[in-house]
């Protein structure tokens, strides 16, 4: 729990990546604090908002308290506007038809790169983790938003894997590699939320938490960050987003 037990991490998350969403986009969701967060933005601001899952469902109605718990469950077609093949669901990410991806990862470097697939040596890796799925189409061909608990050891200086492309080395290398779409924009996480630098695309912090210090940042992130030069101080969960999240999670499933 954060900010003297009145919400945790997790709906921190969940409060901050929901305010990056707008009105009118399209989604590509998971389960977790993404489905949480595009919900909560259909409530509080953005009733236009779009949701797509990967087992194949576009524009799903998600009933407060009945959230799925993986994203080829039937709780994710109820009144959906069209149910699809993952074949589908990916040729809309290729014509450019979803305006926002939205994922996590175990760990995450300073150019974007996502690893989700193992820890340590790919001949012997310590801890083997779920692995793509369609995490590296998303990144791949949409504006991402990443949101992660902030820890050294998921800020890496280089992942051991890179499961899902960001913009790869920096600089122009994400185009040269034929990604001439997408990539990061935003990360956010329980200390700050980051976007990336314009020329070098290394991360950088644009936002602050209320009660955390650029320091603290620092102390968990395992690179160099760069800092805004107007750095903002973000807006605490109110108490009406919390509220919203917690009927639609009453169990406590993703916002413990």
């Amino acid at each position: 729990m954060t900010e003297n037990g009145r919400h945790s991490a997790s709906e921190l998350l969940a409060v901050m990546s929901s305010r990056l969403l707008d009105d009118g986009q399209t989604v590509f969701a998971g389960v977790g604090i993404p489905l949480l967060a595009a919900t909560l933005a259909q409530r509080m601001h953005a009733p236009g908002l779009t949701i797509l899952f990967e087992g194949g469902t576009l524009g799903p109605f998600i009933t407060p308290g009945e959230l799925p718990p993986s994203t080829n469950e039937q709780r994710c077609t109820r009144r959906a506007n069209m149910v699809l093949s993952s074949t589908d669901v990916l040729l809309l990410l290729q014509r450019g038809y979803v305006d926002i991806g939205f994922m996590g990862g175990a760990q995450i470097d300073q150019y974007g790169n996502l690893n989700s697939s193992f820890i340590g040596d790919a001949d012997d890796p310590t801890i083997r983790l779920p692995g793509t799925g369609g995490g590296n189409d998303i990144a791949s061909l949409t504006r991402l938003i990443v949101a992660m608990i902030h820890e050294k050891r998921r800020f890496v200086e280089t992942v051991d894997f890179v499961t899902s492309t960001g913009f790869w080395r920096g600089g122009s290398s994400r185009v040269e590699a034929g990604l001439i779409t997408g990539g990061p924009a935003k990360v956010v996480t329980d200390l700050a939320i980051l976007g990336f630098d314009q020329e070098t695309k290394r991360m950088k912090v644009e936002a602050l938490h209320t009660g955390v210090s650029a320091e603290q940042v620092r102390e968990n992130t395992a690179f160099d960050l760069l800092f805004d030069t107007d750095i903002e101080t973000t807006k605490p969960p109110t108490d009406d987003e919390l509220a919203v999240l917690r009927e639609f999670d009453p169990d406590r499933l993703y916002i413990a």
